[in-house]
């Protein structure tokens, strides 16, 4: 199980504008700001994809969080 405060400060590191959702665009900057410079538009959709349980193209804390505990 993770750490919920590591994953708190992990969810703001991505959380680039801090309205509480991380978008595709902000995990791809987020990547290519931890040095990931190839993480295309269709592999951040499809992360964030992957983990959005409510299906509204936006991850949530709680969404992030539950992906963390599989």
């Amino acid at each position: 199980m993770a750490d919920i405060e590591s994953a708190r400060a992990t969810f703001d590191r991505f959380d680039v504008n801090g309205d509480g959702f991380i978008t595709a665009d902000e995990y791809s900057a987020a990547m290519r700001a931890m040095g990931d410079a190839h993480v295309s538009p269709a592999v951040a959709d499809s992360v964030v994809a992957s983990k959005d349980a409510n299906g509204d193209n936006l991850l949530s804390f709680d969404e992030f969080w539950a992906s963390l505990n599989k």
